[in-house]
């Protein structure tokens, strides 16, 4: 796909990893339409994301990693979204998790969590609740209290990668405040039988139901630093971006491959030359706005926050214009199940039913803006 320099460049200390995460990423691609098809989770990659030291090196220094910048997380969130959706957003909610807990809970809790990520432990996310909708920070489930801590009867939904994660960054109410833990998977918690979504299917997002699990007081996570960025927030625009760019590549080839007798091809054509022209450019100023948040998230400025839900929308909506296009190139061949263009039509819907969803999102950005005069 063309490229454009960037502004926003990953440290030359930690190019090496954007090229491991290459390798990867090739590797990804080879399965990305039979994990599809399955509906399978594909340990196998995310073992070897975690195999490859990708997932220690974004630990803090104080906990044995190299704390990669967020311009790392950017690019390689895009990497891997590009060649396997369903890897990249399990990925992403994994470390995003074990990066939050290092981060929020008490010292010997942090230790613990960090010791069992470089240990080789996966990682979920468990924040989304039935009644929850886009306002997923803010759990509608009370705890009762016991000793030493609080026991949740509850449900939780669309926790991807649940199947395998060994720990859990959850949310609840206690005195009708929101409350963060991180537990560890026990016999109190159960999947029930999985709805399986019609894109990233290899996610396995799926529901837990929490029967007298134990929240113990010592892993009740503090507030965040003012000045850090969730890792999860911060990648979501990015995996949109990836989805993007892998439909623009399907569009390339759709518009350029010869057809008929007389070799034409759609490429020549205005229509597809103008919307192909407005896709790029659009897909650029997501990819501009998501780096940016990537800056602001390396320079600790509180923005980026902020500056994410702006991101998030804008990329989400690159990703569903660009494999909307893609498939109206790529004509009645594109529709067909062995086409990579109807699954990635498929993976481009998911960026834009995420908390924050792209409704909302539209519409507490257009309360900043209207309250700004």
């Amino acid at each position: 796909m063309l490229r454009r320099p960037s502004p926003v460049s990953v440290p030359s200390s930690e190019a090496p990893w954007i090229d491991v995460a290459t390798a990867l990423a090739a590797r990804f691609a080879s399965t990305v339409a039979a994990d599809d098809e399955s509906g399978e989770l594909p340990l196998a990659h995310l073992k070897a994301i975690s195999d490859s030291g990708l997932d220690t090196a974004f630990l803090p220094a104080e906990h044995g990693g190299e704390g990669l910048s967020y311009a790392a997380l950017a690019q390689i969130v895009r990497l891997f979204a590009a060649a396997h959706p369903a890897v990249a957003a399990v990925w992403l909610m994994h470390i995003g998790a074990a990066h939050g807990l290092v981060t929020m809970s008490p010292p010997p809790a942090a230790a613990f969590f960090a010791e069992r990520l470089r240990a080789g432990d996966r990682f979920s996310n468990a924040l989304s609740e039935p009644a929850g909708g886009n306002h997923f920070l803010a759990s509608q489930q009370d705890v009762d209290p016991i000793d030493g801590g609080w026991s949740l009867t509850g449900r939780k939904l669309f926790v991807s990668g649940v199947e395998v994660a060994d720990h859990l960054l959850l949310n609840v109410r206690i005195d009708g405040a929101p409350a963060f833990f991180g537990v560890s998977r026990d016999s109190t918690m159960s999947l029930p039988p999985i709805d399986q979504t019609i894109g990233m299917r290899a996610t396995r997002s799926r529901s837990i139901v929490f029967d007298g699990t134990v929240l113990p007081a010592s892993r009740r996570c503090g507030p965040p630093p003012a000045d850090y960025a969730n890792l999860i927030t911060v990648g979501f625009a990015s995996l949109s971006i990836g989805i993007a760019e892998s439909a623009v590549d399907a569009l390339v080839t759709s518009a350029t491959t010869p057809k008929g007798p007389a070799g034409a091809v759609l490429a020549d054509e205005q229509w597809v030359k103008a919307e192909t022209g407005m896709l790029w450019t659009e897909l650029r100023g997501a990819t501009l706005v998501a780096e940016q948040v990537a800056w602001l998230a390396d320079r600790r400025d509180p923005l980026a926050m902020e500056a994410a839900t702006e991101a998030k929308m804008l990329a989400n909506e690159a990703a569903k214009k660009a494999a909307a296009l893609a498939l109206k190139v790529g004509g009645g061949g594109a529709y067909l199940a062995r086409s990579p263009i109807q699954r990635i039509f498929r993976d481009a819907q998911a960026g834009a039913l995420m908390a924050y969803s792209v409704p909302f999102s539209a519409e507490v950005v257009g309360s900043w803006v209207l309250a700004s005069r």
